[in-house]
């Protein structure tokens, strides 16, 4: 498969990038991986970058963002906190995704079976580990209010919808780019046990 070109990223529009995650991870899923040649890619993309997508994903291991999506070197940014949580440092670096390098979508993925959840809901508090996990607690109350319990899988959901409200309410310029129809933000969660995403 050919690297990203600028003319190629441009005439992508944002469905067809979401699209493109969905068919990656069923490739993925189906031992189907594309053959690409990724030292060529490598030397292809030293002049550039025209990735289609930006994914916001928590840090843990069992979760390989490019492998799980069938995506080569160059065709997506990839942000990684635990948690997939939103702070400025992602959120800056989304903005520069999409408002100056032309990605046309943004995927928050989160996970099964995530340790920083699981933490969270516990109450853990660990040296700065405590300020990040407090992030996820508008999640924890907003599944506890809705069902009357803390349930950690429901609570994953919840976090990946709350991060893509706060993407909106603190980034001007990505929710101007999406009333725009420039791009899209939706949400996902990988299931470490077989490799799947369901988009939300």
């Amino acid at each position: 498969m050919s690297t990203l070109t600028k003319e190629m990223q441009e005439g992508i529009s944002p469905d067809q990038a979401i699209e493109m995650l969905k068919e990656g991870n069923q490739r993925f899923l189906n031992k189907n991986e594309i053959s690409r040649d990724l030292h060529a890619q490598v030397k292809e993309t030293s002049g550039g970058q025209n990735p289609y997508a930006a994914v916001l994903s928590c840090i843990d291991s069992r979760v390989p963002v490019e492998l799980a999506f069938d995506q080569g070197i160059g065709d997506i940014f990839s942000a990684r906190v635990a948690g997939n949580i939103i702070n400025e440092d992602i959120l800056g670096s989304i903005e520069y995704a999409c408002g100056v390098a032309g990605s046309k979508a943004i995927l928050v993925l989160g996970h099964t079976k995530c340790g920083a959840v699981t933490a969270a809901c516990q109450g853990v508090e660990l040296g700065n580990i405590t300020a990040l996990l407090s992030k996820v607690k508008p999640a924890i109350k907003e599944v506890e209010e809705r069902t009357g319990e803390v349930e950690v899988e429901e609570v994953t959901k919840s976090n990946v919808q709350q991060s893509i409200v706060e993407i909106r309410e603190k980034s001007t310029l990505l929710s101007d780019l999406e009333k725009e129809g420039k791009i899209k933000i939706v949400g996902a969660v990988y299931h470490v046990e077989n490799g799947m995403v369901s988009f939300l």
